[in-house]
């Protein structure tokens, strides 16, 4: 197969803003470049996760699950991308080890796949709180802050990371200016 394909495969995999099968206002194409903004330590991405706290409306309401639509279409992409990549393996050519490493750990993938089909309710998506504006408008606002810890940490997520960010964020949503909307 080729390498666009695959390439094409990857990318409509990481596109999860837009949905097609969940949004009914998707007009774009799934030429999306990566997450990538400036690599941050730990104390710089708690000073991030403020600003963006404060950057953080909720909307009203509830909407629709877009969670477990949304992991069906990632599954298909990656069981496609999964294959082409199988497929040129076995055809002893070249691939690259990102591309190795999908091949063998495509089980974990498959497991948590299942385990979240299993474990995560039909409706959980429509009771989280979600974003008024921004990239990841009517989004869980979880959605918005996992965006900005991968981009700032290129994917390299850690606890510390993880904990400092979220940390920061709350005490932030805990400060006075939550009361005007924002964190709630």
């Amino acid at each position: 197969m080729k390498t666009s394909a695959i390439k094409n495969a990857f990318q409509s995999w990481m596109w999860w803003r837009k949905c097609p099968a969940t949004d009914s206002s998707f007009e774009g194409d799934l030429d999306e470049s990566p997450i990538r903004a400036e690599l941050y330590n730990v104390d710089q991405l708690e000073r991030h996760a403020k600003a963006v706290a404060t950057t953080h409306t909720l909307a009203k309401g509830r909407i629709a699950d877009q969670l477990l639509p949304r992991l069906t279409e990632n599954e298909q992409v990656l069981v496609n991308a999964y294959d082409l990549i199988s497929a040129a393996a076995e055809k002893n050519r070249r691939i690259a080890s990102a591309a190795e490493w999908l091949l063998d750990n495509f089980y974990l993938i498959e497991e948590q796949i299942r385990s979240t089909r299993r474990l995560l309710p039909k409706s959980y998506s429509g009771e989280l709180p979600r974003l008024l504006d921004g990239p990841s408008a009517n989004y869980p606002r979880v959605y918005g802050i996992a965006l900005e810890l991968i981009g700032h940490t290129d994917g390299r997520v850690d606890a510390s990371s993880l904990n400092g960010f979220i940390s920061a964020y709350h005490r932030w949503c805990r400060s006075s200016l939550a009361s005007y909307g924002h964190c709630r």
